[in-house]
């Protein structure tokens, strides 16, 4: 079962109206890093290298060349302990040559996410300041934990 925007709404931080669709709530960008490193991933996570970013300016309009970026959304978000997060790409978003790709989010994960936005359009995006890329939906069931990793409560 999905939980209502409305409902979805109630467990983030710094949404307005506008935001909240029927079955969720867009999500806006915060931050954007360009990639400058190569990652490094196992089984234990005792060799997990997250690569370097170079934060990007984004107090204006920016123009995004075809590639890979991450993005920090403006939302803080707290998953209820019943539900899992799963956030999709605007329509508008992929109508422009460009997806945002995310993970699951476990219950009980909070913090402020992040996603990777990938550019294929050749001509490139400009994003605006708090421009709305995805839609955070919620699927309510019984968990058997909630989340402890280590991005519980990342900024």
């Amino acid at each position: 079962m999905f939980l209502s925007g409305n409902d979805v709404a109630k467990s983030l931080k710094n949404v307005n109206e506008k935001q909240i669709q029927p079955a969720g709530v867009d999500l806006t960008v915060d931050k954007i890093w360009k990639i400058n490193d190569a990652g490094e991933l196992d089984f234990s996570n005792d060799n997990r290298k997250i690569p370097a970013g170079e934060e990007m300016p984004f107090t204006a309009p920016v123009h995004l060349e075809p590639g890979a970026y991450i993005v920090r959304y403006g939302q803080e978000i707290s998953i209820p302990d019943d539900c899992i997060g799963i956030v999709l790409p605007r329509s508008s978003l992929m109508r422009m040559g460009a997806t945002l790709i995310s993970a699951l989010w476990d219950p009980g994960y909070l913090g402020r996410g992040k996603g990777l936005l990938h550019i294929m359009n050749v001509h490139g995006v400009v994003l605006h300041p708090n421009a709305r890329i995805g839609q955070l939906i919620f699927i309510k069931g019984r968990p058997r934990d909630t989340y402890d990793g280590a991005y519980l409560n990342e900024v």
